[in-house]
């Protein structure tokens, strides 16, 4: 008889944005005529850029003539997408990245899921807590956590790096040599960052001990303070320890068209054996590339229209994070993020735990956010919400909020 992978029965619970999908759906059964404002799950609400839609357009139209007519992508991605991501994410930033070393996928989610499969079972995970729960989860799907402690929240096998108030959202270098490190910078959830002086100390770390940072960038765009990287290729020594993930769905809005990739240096290396050669051969193996059209979309991300426009919605949401951050500190709340992140992370009232507060907005004020637990166990006791909204239902959801 068959048999299934037992990891998968290790997972506690459904993924965390499905469990806030039913509960609101229940709410919402209940009470019909309630007007929910959403500003829980982190998916933009501005439609594509003009130049983005151009570039749709005109690739539709060549998938229609035969001499203009696209099938499988190449394995990495096509020349045009890989080129204007090496001249405008790397080489105008001073980073030593060549255009065979990005890989174009459907999204920073499934890299940030599917690159742990390179690595043994036996490596030894370092999270930020709390963090984005991809990393965990598919951690845990592959055998590499240990057990599961309902009590605290934790897996035996991962370390955690708690980011609190307390030590102002900076992760430490863990007492545990991790193998695998995950850094989400800007921070998901918390909306905060660190400086490129910091950073570079991660590097070092990880070269000195022999360790691989999984650097997930998917809101890079958000960034205004001068002295946060844009990228951890700024860091001298990240070629021989680091692999990039990045994403189009939150700078240009393709949550829905789905677009990323990763940048695995050719310096990377375990050993004497290339992780650019293995995630090659990965990628070639288990995905037939992104949509022709999507890439030259991806394209028009980069031309000087689109910049120009995408400039502008980023400024967008940013505003939307600016007027929720103000107005929760008026109304008297701990607020964090907002700055160089489209995510504002607040101190539950009252003693609070992160599913009470959830509740009590949603059926006081009928607003829907995500709670911080769900993000790991030092998110207790904090709350996320989202900027992607857009501005009328921002404005709309803060005046509820004040009047609790």
């Amino acid at each position: 008889m068959y048999k299934i992978n037992e990891n998968y029965q290790k997972l506690p619970g459904s993924y965390l944005f499905s469990t806030i999908a039913k509960k609101v759906a229940a709410f919402t059964q209940a009470n019909p005529e309630k007007n929910i404002i959403r500003l829980g799950i982190g998916d933009v609400t501005q439609p594509l850029a003009p130049a983005v839609i151009e570039a749709l357009h005109k690739a539709v139209d060549e998938m229609g003539h035969a001499e203009t007519f696209r099938g499988y992508a190449p394995d990495l991605g096509y020349d045009f997408l890989r080129n204007a991501i090496v001249e405008h994410d790397y080489k105008s930033r001073g980073c030593d990245i060549s255009a065979d070393e990005i890989f174009v996928s459907d999204g920073a989610k499934s890299d940030s899921a599917n690159i742990q499969e390179i690595f043994g079972p036996d490596n030894k995970i370092a999270v930020c807590d709390p963090v984005y729960p991809v990393y965990v989860d598919s951690n845990v799907m592959a055998g590499r956590t240990g057990v599961y402690d309902t009590q605290t929240e934790t897996w035996s096998d991962v370390i955690y790096m708690p980011c609190t108030m307390e030590n102002n959202f900076v992760p430490e270098f863990p007492k545990e040599t991790p193998d695998m490190i995950y850094l989400c910078l800007p921070n998901n959830p918390t909306g905060t960052t660190i400086t490129k002086a910091q950073l570079q100390e991660w590097v070092d770390y990880a070269n000195k001990a022999g360790a691989v940072i999984i650097y997930d960038g998917a809101y890079e765009a958000y960034i205004s303070e001068t002295d946060v990287a844009h990228s951890i290729f700024e860091c001298e020594g990240a070629r021989t320890c680091a692999i990039e993930l990045k994403s189009f769905s939150k700078n240009a809005g393709f949550t829905g068209v789905r677009l990323g990739y990763a940048v695995v240096p050719k310096d990377l290396k375990c050993g004497e054996v290339s992780l650019h050669q293995m995630w090659a051969r990965r990628h070639g193996t288990k995905f037939n590339g992104a949509p022709y059209i999507v890439q030259r979309a991806g394209e028009a991300v980069y031309s000087p229209q689109g910049r120009a426009q995408l400039k502008e919605q980023v400024a967008y949401y940013m505003k939307n994070a600016s007027i929720i951050k103000n107005g929760l500190q008026d109304a008297g709340y701990t607020v964090f993020g907002g700055v160089n992140a489209p995510y504002i992370w607040l101190k539950t009232p009252d003693k609070m735990t992160s599913w009470e507060f959830f509740d009590y907005l949603l059926e006081q004020a009928n607003v829907v956010g995500t709670p911080g637990s769900g993000f790991g166990p030092s998110g207790e006791g904090y709350f996320r919400l989202t900027a992607f909204g857009s501005y009328e239902n921002t404005l709309g959801a803060l005046e509820r909020i004040q009047k609790l």
